[in-house]
């Protein structure tokens, strides 16, 4: 079985999303040492994010949606950091509400946010740098 040292966490409730991150992210992402995680739920995402970081798996970033029907991506943000401040966050939604994504960037708790649908180059000029940080 493989050993993963890092993860990368992707949280949408629409699985095509899912698909097409998955997609690009594989692009850039060294999938021999990196776990590439997705969830449509975001309670189950909590759920394993703390079990990895248990497990000492480094997880590089959480990506996660704004809008999803049982926890708004600020909501798993706010709860992702309360437990892993350390946890870097970024938000991809196209129904986002811009107070809270206003709030999550003024208490630090949000790397970026990119507005779907987003640019491939513009998603990979966020994620790179934070790869490159952990390596």
């Amino acid at each position: 079985m493989t050993e993963f040292k890092y993860a990368v966490i992707c949280v949408d409730d629409d699985p095509y999303i899912l698909q097409m991150l998955g997609f690009q992210l594989s692009k850039i992402m060294d999938q021999k040492c990196t776990l590439i995680e997705y969830f449509t739920d975001p309670k189950v995402a909590l759920e394993n994010i703390d079990q990895m970081v248990s497990e000492s798996i480094d997880i590089i970033f959480v990506i996660v949606d704004y809008q999803m029907p049982k926890m708004t991506g600020a909501d798993l943000i706010r709860a992702v950091k309360a437990k892993h401040a350390d946890l870097r966050c970024v938000m991809l939604s196209g129904q986002a509400n811009t107070s809270s994504v206003n709030s999550l960037k003024e208490e630090n708790l949000l790397e970026q946010f990119l507005a779907k649908p987003w640019d491939e180059s513009e998603l990979f000029d966020t994620l790179i740098p934070l790869i490159k940080s952990r390596k």
